[in-house]
């Protein structure tokens, strides 16, 4: 199957993915190769092995057929990722850590996808100009001290990622994988491009890649952002 294909079954969850920023650097990729579960092995591109910082806000989360849930249907989250594959097949997202405001997410996607989850305060606000302001900070579990502050906006006209380019093997990612060993899972999700555009950041701090022993950004970052995409989630399967 190609990883950009849906499974052939009805997604778990529905979802709407809104005002991502998509903060890349490069790191060795033998820093990476190490904190990485036995099955999976770095993804590099022209040989270079990224991290990225994803912060973003979910609107409308529901089953298929239902509408948005109460309480739990939006959220902001943050996430720290790696890429990924298995035996040079498969391409998809590791994630360090995934930390976000409902804590029904956050209990339900540790014990069902074995995901990273952390429960976190999270402040997201849009401000004249279309400038995000979008601070977090983890509350449980550890490892703390972990959050993030930074403010971003778009700052170039639309783009979707051409293929084989460096902006689609970052961003156009479809497969995710979670646990590890004998218990490594893969999870899908489907959504049309990215509408990709270039970003600002300015004023970013971040203690989150230091939080799971991610190397930081040392030098240049690359950056973008996406109004956001309609997400279908599936549930997922044995590796």
């Amino acid at each position: 199957m190609e990883a950009t294909r849906a499974p052939d079954r009805l997604p778990v969850i529905h979802q709407e993915w809104r005002h991502l920023l998509f903060v890349h650097w490069v790191v060795e990729s033998d820093a990476v190769q190490r904190l990485l579960p036995p099955g999976l092995d770095v993804d590099t591109f022209e040989g270079k092995a990224y991290v990225g910082l994803v912060p973003f806000t979910v609107r409308g989360t529901r089953p298929p057929l239902l509408p948005p849930l109460p309480v739990v249907s939006s959220f902001h989250e943050v996430n720290l990722r790696t890429y990924v594959h298995r035996g040079g097949r498969e391409p998809g997202v590791w994630f360090f850590s995934l930390d976000a405001t409902s804590r029904p997410t956050v209990v339900g996607a540790r014990a069902w996808f074995r995901l990273a989850y952390h429960f976190a305060r999270i402040r997201m606000e849009q401000a004249p100009g279309s400038r995000i302001s979008f601070e977090a900070e983890r509350h449980w579990p550890g490892p703390k001290p972990a959050g993030c502050s930074l403010r971003y906006r778009p700052a170039g006209p639309v783009r979707p990622a051409e293929p084989d380019s460096l902006e689609y093997f970052l961003a156009e990612r479809y497969i995710l994988y979670a646990g590890g060993g004998d218990g490594l899972r893969q999870g899908r999700v489907a959504h049309q491009p990215y509408p990709l555009q270039p970003a600002e950041v300015d004023g970013m701090h971040e203690t989150l890649s230091a939080a799971a022993a991610v190397p930081a950004s040392r030098g240049d970052r690359l950056v973008h952002y996406a109004s956001g995409v309609s997400v279908r989630i599936y549930a997922p399967v044995r590796a």
